[in-house]
């Protein structure tokens, strides 16, 4: 009776057209149909995903041994072809029907078609036949920004070997060199790839040997392709069966699975993908968390083919997910590792947490939706576990929480995927860095904080002068890649952002590669956008974690007609207080609508005004019923309309467009 329940205005119970509609309901949940059957409709089937005849297949995992398995990710800068390899990887191998509309099939966020960027690292489990001997294997396409390398680690603790995929036509990129020394650094098997080989202006040759002379890697290894029009992608397949090799697991042992990725599902709760290492999981298993000491009864595993595709059991070596029924989100974390309960193993060694290198505070617009906005963030933050969390609260704003991503973008990003998956309308306020202050023995913050060396999040908790010894602001290495023309600009661009020159090679003829130590708060809102308009393009930027110096730091309060807005807060270096100062309240003034009183912005450091702009009251012509007669009757009416607006100025109150926080920081112009 529950199931005819949604039909019940329409059909009486058991009427033919009711079974019908619920045959074909059924079919839809089984096999993923977009359209209504051929007996109801007349028309073929056609399947919601391009798996081919899903419900004829049944895959028995337990007969591909361990040595038959190959775990490997395709690695690349932005923009070199690593999502549309997948494709061509998923149709050859049958994984997908090959259709013209194949596009970046694991690119399956929103936010990623619309920015055509890969943000989430997917796995897909795919069959190939070689030499007689059929393989499983395992692809994980994964990000390419530098925003996103925590999910590039995450995804190579699943495997043996990775594709590194070069274009063509721009050659090695900073963020090719940044994933090849991750790799490298876990000892994988590393297989260069040259993509794009079609395009006009591509030139192999040269990237070639930027490959040998920066990777040290001979460049007869190295696979000549072009993903879109699929040449030499059978290639790719039996250089992955020959020289990745097989995992180190044994299915006899005790199951151990590592925990690399999770999602949440508002039925079925926390879906985790799985790197199993020992033994094998099947439906019915009791299994319990390291983390959590919790024991749950597996209801589902399965492989992703790239949708979910259930199967009996799950072996080792192998790649895919469980459905255990973790109804909250806090019980599924990255790095776990699970085992059967009556089986007790030594954990996994899990991963690094991600640092935070941009932190931002995030608050309901109304704060009725507080509560709705919290599950939100703990969802998202399951499903993107570099994000970190802490509450806070605003006068203005009131309360909300402190988040810290991995750089501007991924903050960006963040915001759309709630916005798009959430339906939630937040307020960002603007992003800064993670200072440090060293504390002087008699401050009376010490016995607060416990501490003598202090973190500060929020610029508003910035402590005074005289107080500490001294601050200390976060730096990095970056590493810029670009064509020698524009070395001039670069050069001059780096030291306006106070940036350090440590080396400087050439990896050809006409391409070169710097490093400087940057302060990170200089980098983070905009180099990467005035170093790609300077070069026309063509540069490219990567960094990584340097530590801390020491620095002559002070805190900026942004006024609105004399009340500090706390949001708008900032820690600036006191040689460029005065240009920062003046930079924002110049944008504040472009950003703010006016109102019908006028609106002084000013940018203090302390008591001390440093920058004053004003906004104008939007005025009506009260003199326009005026025609000539004494001048003493019109300084009457403009007198009464000053004093209105000087009353409107007590009680009126100024909003901020919520996308004010981030646009007021990127400056159109290096000064």
């Amino acid at each position: 009776m529950l199931l005819l329940r949604p039909f019940a205005r329409l059909h009486t119970p058991g009427s033919a057209a009711t079974r019908r509609l619920l045959h074909i309901s059924r079919n839809r949940r089984k096999d993923g149909l977009r359209t209504v059957s051929s007996q109801d409709s007349g028309e073929q089937t056609v399947k919601g995903n391009n798996n081919p005849q899903r419900n004829k297949e049944n895959y028995d995992l337990s007969k591909y041994p361990v040595e038959n398995i190959r775990n490997f990710s395709i690695i690349a800068h932005v923009d070199h072809g690593k999502s549309t390899l997948a494709d061509r990887l998923l149709e050859i191998t049958g994984a997908i029907i090959k259709t013209e509309h194949n596009k970046q099939v694991l690119d399956k966020l929103q936010v990623e078609r619309e920015r055509g960027i890969t943000v989430k690292a997917q796995t897909a489990t795919l069959f190939y036949s070689h030499a007689g001997k059929t393989y499983l294997l395992n692809l994980i396409d994964t990000p390419g920004h530098v925003d996103f390398s925590y999910e590039v680690s995450r995804s190579l603790s699943a495997c043996q070997g990775v594709l590194l995929i070069v274009d063509a036509n721009e050659g090695i990129q900073a963020q090719t060199v940044a994933n090849f020394f991750l790799a490298f650094e876990s000892q994988l098997m590393i297989i260069p790839v040259i993509n794009k080989i079609d395009l006009k202006h591509a030139n192999p040759d040269r990237v070639e040997k930027q490959i040998e002379k920066v990777f040290d890697i001979p460049k007869e290894e190295c696979i000549r392709i072009s993903a879109k029009l699929g040449t030499n992608i059978d290639r790719v397949l039996e250089a992955v069966v020959e020289k990745i090799p097989p995992p180190r697991a044994n299915i006899s042992d005790p199951m151990r699975a590592l925990v690399f990725d999770s999602t949440y599902d508002h039925y079925r709760g926390v879906i985790a993908s799985i790197a199993l290492f020992d033994g094998l999981v099947q439906k019915g298993d009791k299994i319990m968390s390291s983390y959590t000491k919790k024991v749950y009864e597996v209801n589902e595993v399965g492989i992703l083919r790239p949708d979910q595709y259930p199967v009996e059991q799950l072996c080792a070596g192998q790649v895919g997910y469980l459905v255990a029924g973790m109804k909250d989100v806090k019980e599924a974390q990255i790095g776990d590792t699970l085992y059967l309960q009556k089986h007790p193993v030594e954990p996994l060694a899990g991963f690094k947490p991600a640092k935070p290198m941009v932190f931002a505070g995030m608050y309901p617009i109304d704060q009725s939706e507080y509560t709705n906005l919290r599950k939100a963030v703990e969802k998202l933050t399951l499903n993107d576990s570099s994000v970190t969390v802490h509450r806070d609260s605003s006068p203005a704003l009131g309360a909300g929480w402190r988040l810290g991503f991995l750089g501007l973008l991924h903050m960006e990003v963040f915001n759309q995927r709630l916005e798009q998956e959430y339906n939630a309308s937040v307020i960002l306020t603007a992003p800064t860095v993670p200072y440090k202050a060293v504390l002087q023995l008699s401050s009376k913050l010490i016995k607060e904080y416990g501490e003598e060396e202090i973190t500060i999040l929020n610029p508003c908790h910035f402590p005074d002068r005289n107080q500490v010894k001294e601050y200390l602001e976060p730096v990095v290495i970056g590493t810029i890649l670009s064509p020698d023309d524009y070395i001039g600009k670069i050069i001059s661009l780096c030291k306006n952002r106070r940036g350090i020159q440590k080396n400087m090679v050439y990896i050809d003829e006409q391409r070169v590669m710097m490093q400087y130590q940057f302060p990170l708060n200089e980098i983070v809102v905009d180099f990467y956008d005035s170093l790609k308009s300077l070069s026309s393009g063509y540069a490219s930027f990567d960094y990584e974690d340097a530590g801390y110096q020491a620095a002559d730091l002070i805190k900026m309060d942004i006024y609105l007609n004399g009340k500090c807005v706390e949001e708008l807060t900032m820690v600036v270096h006191r040689e460029k207080a005065y240009f920062s100062g003046k930079a924002i309240a110049e944008r504040l003034k472009e950003t703010i609508p006016q109102q019908l009183f006028e609106i002084a912005i000013q940018a203090a450091i302390g008591g001390k005004v440093i920058a004053r702009e004003t906004i104008k009251a939007v005025r009506k012509n009260v003199l326009a019923k005026c025609y000539g007669g004494d001048i003493t009757r019109k300084m009457k009416l403009l007198k009464r309309q000053a004093e209105g607006k000087k009353r409107m100025r007590k009680i009126g109150n100024v909003e901020i467009p919520k996308d004010a926080f981030i646009n007021i920081l990127k400056r159109q112009k290096d000064k």
